[in-house]
């Protein structure tokens, strides 16, 4: 074994003396290595060459094997990042430019393109996506933190809340040193330090009516991360109305829920499956009912994998149906959601 080590040595040494290319001393070291295993196949048990050189050719067919399939592993890396090149920067040549890719944004999301259902194309459609979060708190931390790992290119935030001590139990977005801080600029803060390449959008202010009807047409998609009817009852109109789908999810306790409303492709909105408010004490806030921590992460991961699924195009979606999951006896369970014909929405009276 050492002889053979040795041997890999001196004609490495060689061909940096000589300067010969990587790809010829590895050649080299490729010659060597088919020597020594056609000398275990040629010679018999005992022979002096194979003791000297491990006495067994299984070994060095296992190491042949293991390296040819790393070699292999990043040759397609390479021809992968190369077609996402292609793919992504056809039409523009500068890597600023929205479309294009620079060559750590390939490196970066390499896991996303080498996936059959993402790949290039859908990659660039993340990165030519706009999404509006409403909320920074506990379901759009985890929200806001993916959406940009994922690359997405313009995400736009709203809230008009402060970073409260209270927060920090699960609104994994904000550090101890942004209390006090408007949410929106904490969670924009730890988004571009998470990916540099993205644009974030903070809007610290309420959702009205008449705010929502001119934001929403600025995005392709919006998610609803916030904990009270109002405002949800005010994110689906003001999305039914402007055509786009809207993520919604909810929290109580140790329960969440999540969906794909989306009208514009024959889906319920939110006021099909909940026509109305509840009444005061029956639906208290997680301040009032309490939170498991994690549960927030949970839900609001659910949410971020919901919108790579819609912009990419990739699998199926929750449109039509509520996924619910109870983390205090680790149970899920899907419910079919039925469109109102009644609905003073989406409806025919609506």
């Amino acid at each position: 074994m050492a002889l053979v080590l040795t041997l890999a040595a001196v004609l490495w040494g060689i061909g940096v003396v000589m300067g010969a290319p990587i790809r010829v001393r590895m050649v080299m070291l490729a010659v060597l290595w088919a020597a020594v295993v056609a000398l275990h196949l040629v010679f018999p048990d005992g022979h002096a060459l194979r003791l000297a050189t491990g006495g067994q050719a299984a070994p060095w067919l296992i190491f042949g094997g293991g390296s040819g399939l790393v070699l292999l592993y990043r040759a397609g890396l390479r021809w992968l990042r190369g077609r996402a090149a292609r793919m992504g920067g056809a039409q523009c040549r500068h890597p600023k430019e929205r479309g294009a890719f620079s060559e750590t944004e390939l490196n970066r999301y390499a896991r996303h393109i080498v996936l059959r259902e993402i790949g290039g194309k859908g990659q660039k459609r993340l990165k030519n996506a706009k999404v509006l979060v409403i909320g920074a708190g506990g379901l759009g931390s985890p929200v806001l933190l993916y959406l940009a790992a994922a690359g997405v290119g313009v995400i736009g935030v709203i809230d008009d809340d402060e970073v409260d001590n209270s927060n920090l139990q699960r609104q994994v977005i904000h550090p101890d040193a942004a209390i006090g801080m408007p949410k929106v600029f904490s969670a924009q803060k730890a988004m571009e330090a998470q990916n540099p390449f993205v644009q974030v959008r903070p809007y610290h202010r309420r959702l009205t009516a008449e705010l929502a009807r001119d934001l929403f047409a600025e995005y392709d998609l919006i998610l609803d991360g916030t904990d009270n009817f109002a405002t949800r009852y005010l994110a689906n109109e003001a999305a039914v109305h402007a055509g786009k789908p809207l993520i919604s999810g909810a929290l109580s306790q140790w329960e969440g829920q999540l969906s794909v409303f989306d009208p514009a492709q024959a889906g319920p909105c939110y006021q099909c499956v909940f026509p109305q408010a509840p009444a005061p004490g029956l639906a208290p806030s997680c301040a009032e009912a309490g939170v498991i921590g994690p549960l927030p992460g949970v839900i609001g991961t659910m949410m971020a994998v919901e919108a790579v699924k819609l912009i990419t195009g990739a699998g199926a979606l929750l449109r039509g149906e509520m996924l619910i999951y109870d983390a205090l006896w680790g149970e899920t369970r899907k419910i079919t959601l039925k469109k109102r014909t009644d609905c003073p929405v989406c409806g025919e009276t609506g």
